[in-house]
């Protein structure tokens, strides 16, 4: 049996994205972004209103990281999505993470999350769906194999649990993309 839940803004996983951008200042702002993933070959789309200070950035900029959230940071991954940029701007410095310059765009990266993606603004969309191209990915050697690929387990990556409200983790293997499926004849 199954039971209906109506219209829900459910997919699974949802990734936590924490998009860093610098203020007009220069000084580095980010936020929690649940509603974004892969656009297109080589592009991410972000959806986010007009009233964030990271959308403001983004679009003077033309620049932004995306990092994607892990375990270890669930804290402060959360508090960047709570609280405004327009309201606190030293938000990075309340939650006690730290940013270098993105070596590829002029964007900041936080160096507490392992993984991140250094992007250029492409476009809008009519809808206001935020539309970049990914010029670089980079990732901390702590997150890497012992071939120097990326480890999902290690890097711990956290999902936004729509249903309930929650974090969960990544990262458990449980088969092999693009051959598992030609077992069946």
């Amino acid at each position: 049996m199954r039971k209906n839940f109506g219209k829900k803004t459910w997919m699974f996983p949802c990734p936590v994205l924490i998009i860093a951008t610098y203020n007009e200042d220069g000084s580095p702002d980010a936020m929690n972004a649940a509603w974004g993933g892969i656009y297109d070959t080589n592009q991410i789309m972000l959806c986010l209103s007009d009233d964030h200070v990271t959308t403001k950035n983004i679009l003077r900029n033309k620049a932004f990281t995306v990092a994607f959230a892990d375990a270890a940071h669930v804290t402060e991954a959360d508090y960047v999505g709570i609280v405004s940029g327009n309201d606190v701007p030293d938000k990075l410095n309340r939650a006690d993470l730290h940013t270098v310059k993105a070596e590829h765009v002029n964007a900041p990266l936080i160096e507490e999350f392992p993984v991140a993606a250094e992007c250029t603004l492409n476009h809008v969309n009519e809808d206001g769906i935020i539309v970049g191209d990914i010029v670089n990915i980079t990732a901390d050697e702590s997150v890497l194999d012992g071939k120097g690929n990326l480890d999902i387990g290690k890097a711990n990556f956290i999902s936004y649990n729509s249903a309930a409200h929650d974090y969960r983790v990544l990262g458990e293997k449980v088969g092999n993309a693009f051959s598992d499926g030609k077992k069946i004849k």
